[in-house]
């Protein structure tokens, strides 16, 4: 018989190393960031560096969505990226 609870707690324990490193790698990779709030829309500027110390812009866009009415309405947010690496610069400019 197949022990599927020992399966699960390793695939648990994986899954919060992988995020946990990814919270640590987006910590580390982040030179500058700026937040600029247009209505019900904000977008995130973070300018990155990449593992071979290259850098780049990344662009996110948030934006709020509201679904429902009443004393209850469900509340999302839809997030958009773009990254632009160096090489491209000059063709945004």
């Amino acid at each position: 018989m197949v022990n599927f609870d020992h399966y699960y707690k390793i695939a648990t324990k994986m899954e919060d190393l992988k995020k946990k490193s990814e919270i640590d790698m987006n910590d580390r990779e982040i030179v500058f960031s700026k937040s600029i709030k247009a209505g019900k829309r904000i977008y995130y500027l973070d300018v990155k560096k990449n593992r071979r110390d290259e850098m780049f812009l990344a662009i996110t866009e948030s934006k709020k969505i509201v679904q429902g009415d009443g004393e209850d309405p469900q509340v999302s947010f839809e997030k958009h990226k773009i990254f632009l690496y160096r090489e491209d610069f000059d063709k945004f400019m």
